[in-house]
């Protein structure tokens, strides 16, 4: 008797760079593990290009696709839909092609709120929260913890323009209070501050040595420090901090329930989280 053979769904990341994307280890193994015939591909698409890759996208009945640097913000003129949230959050990272009509999402901010929740036991609620950083993943995470009843944000971040942007988006249209904080010199942690966030790529592969300029003498063992890069988990941000004798959160849970969350959107299925997060734990050593 013949075989049947099946056609695999695509789906992927556009983005450039894109070589040191480790998400498809972790959808992969996920696919696996639920039984889906899912293939994810990292595709290097360069700035300008992204209109006829999305035109591609379509043509090729792609299930759906992660956006990343440098596309994230400039995909939202090519959508057909856009959640509230990722309006909200001027960014889309995850697109979904229902039947040619692209959707797009942003699971950036869900997935660090579900790891403060689930990984750290955090409720945020009432909470102050200090992100060191203005850029795409400080808007995202505070977006949903002020959406989430964050009671205070503060944004702490050398460029004014893009700090001061951000604070006026959080103060016009959710109810936490947010402040805005220039950068200047290290930056002394207040004592009213419950977790402290760095969103800046300090400490990210291959500067896995620095540390970004905060005076680590304010750490308190009260405190929850948070580091959203992935690679390496355990950055020396996050070591001094635990030499302080403060709780930390590395950033594998934010990457894994981020992608679980785009996992969900284009199959229907909850994500295997634990053996994703293996696949990338593996990875990371």
């Amino acid at each position: 008797m013949p075989k049947q053979i099946t056609r695999a769904e695509l789906v992927g990341a556009f983005g450039d760079p894109i070589d040191e994307n480790p998400t498809g280890i972790m959808q992969e193994a996920g696919f696996a593990a639920q039984g889906l015939d899912f293939r994810y591909l990292s595709i290097k698409v360069k700035a300008g290009d992204l209109a006829a890759a999305l035109h591609g996208l379509r043509a090729m009945n792609f299930r759906g696709i992660n956006c990343t640097i440098p596309h994230k913000v400039e995909v939202l003129k090519y959508l057909d839909e856009v959640a509230p949230d990722a309006k909200l959050i001027g960014a889309v990272n995850t697109i979904v092609n229902d039947g040619g009509k692209l959707i797009g999402h942003n699971t950036d901010g869900k997935g660090f709120l579900r790891s403060v929740q689930d990984d750290a036991g955090v409720d945020v609620r009432g909470k102050h929260v200090v992100f060191l950083g203005a850029g795409g993943a400080a808007r995202a995470m505070s977006v949903e913890l002020a959406l989430a009843d964050a009671s205070h944000i503060t944004l702490v971040n050398r460029d004014a323009a893009r700090g001061q942007d951000l604070t006026q988006l959080l103060n016009r249209s959710t109810n936490t209070q947010a402040e805005f904080v220039q950068w200047q010199g290290e930056y002394a942690i207040p004592k009213s501050c419950d977790i402290l966030v760095n969103a800046t790529p300090v400490g990210l592969y291959p500067d896995v040595g620095n540390l970004p300029a905060v005076n680590l003498l304010t750490l308190r063992p009260d405190l929850l420090v948070c580091d959203v890069i992935p690679n390496p988990p355990n950055t020396a941000f996050l070591q001094a901090a635990h030499s302080a004798g403060t709780r930390t959160l590395d950033g594998l849970g934010m990457l894994v329930y981020q992608g679980a969350a785009a996992f969900k959107l284009w199959t229907g299925v909850d994500a295997p989280v634990d053996v994703m997060r293996k696949a990338l734990e593996n990875v990371f050593g």
